[in-house]
């Protein structure tokens, strides 16, 4: 079974860092765009916004909210994504989603494959 699986939120104060791990497991194949997306306190699922993204060969795009903040990587090797949170605020706190566009096991393809969520709270 295809699955992501997120770890690392927390409370933190602002200012302070975070670092979110997502982990693919059930395959191997890399060849995607993976990403987080985060729903804030309040709004519905598919309202998330879009934080950052990662093409298989490293292309990144980064929400204007997170610019300078955030850095996403991914290792392809340790099917591994992770997004590094630093100079946090109090309007980062939400629930972080790991995404796959596409992946890919024993001849089917599975679209928009979502982790469970992990929750980030930044205190004032």
């Amino acid at each position: 079974q295809v699955q992501l699986v997120e770890s690392g939120g927390g409370l933190v104060q602002t200012g302070g860092s975070l670092r979110l791990s997502c982990v693919v497991s059930g395959t191997t194949w890399s060849d995607n765009i993976m990403g987080w997306f985060r729903q804030a306190p309040g709004k519905e699922r598919d309202q998330s916004e879009k934080v950052a993204t990662i093409s298989n060969r490293g292309t990144t795009h980064y929400a204007d909210s997170v610019k300078g903040r955030f850095t996403i990587s991914r290792d392809n090797a340790k099917n591994t994504m992770s997004l590094q949170m630093d100079s946090l605020k109090p309007e980062d706190t939400a629930v972080y989603y790991c995404h796959a566009d596409v992946m890919y096991y024993k001849g089917t393809y599975y679209y928009g494959v979502w982790g469970q969520g992990t929750q980030v709270t930044v205190s004032s």
